[in-house]
């Protein structure tokens, strides 16, 4: 049996886990085109990976997972599982961003930088929320 069968999504759930794979498809993209100087100014310059490498692999998994998210329907508690590891994963990058007073999307502050942090707990609870990762895990643990 699979997971997702006995575990149905709402309506805003839904919508949420459209939005989130919608973002992740379309930053992913943004890894690899018009967003990727951006991105190459969030990898820590003692990353023991070339920045363009983080940059270009980060995309396409960000890519994979949006249209995951977007189409796996019937595997989205483990895919939820997935984003949420990865954007945990992703999070020491917006840390170092903030510490080294590096500048990107605009953020150009420590204050600014400070204020987008919080926002990688959402996405991690957007993940598992919209995707009802959480509900099953709540419901079978």
């Amino acid at each position: 049996m699979n997971i997702s069968e006995n575990n149905t999504t709402s309506v805003s759930q839904n919508i949420g886990r459209y939005l989130l794979g919608s973002f992740l498809t379309f930053t992913g993209t943004g890894h690899l085109t018009f967003l990727r100087k951006e991105f190459l100014a969030q990898v820590p310059p003692w990353f023991p990976i070339s920045a363009d490498t983080v940059v270009l692999l980060s995309g396409i998994v960000e890519i994979i997972l949006g249209l995951s998210l977007l189409f796996l329907y019937s595997q989205r508690i483990k895919v939820g599982w997935i984003v949420a590891v990865f954007f945990v994963v992703i999070f020491p990058g917006n840390i170092a961003q903030l510490v080294e007073h590096r500048d990107a999307f605009g953020m150009n502050s420590d204050t600014a930088r400070w204020l987008r942090l919080p926002m990688q707990p959402a996405l991690i609870f957007l993940s598992l929320w919209s995707t009802g990762a959480w509900q099953y895990w709540r419901k079978n643990k």
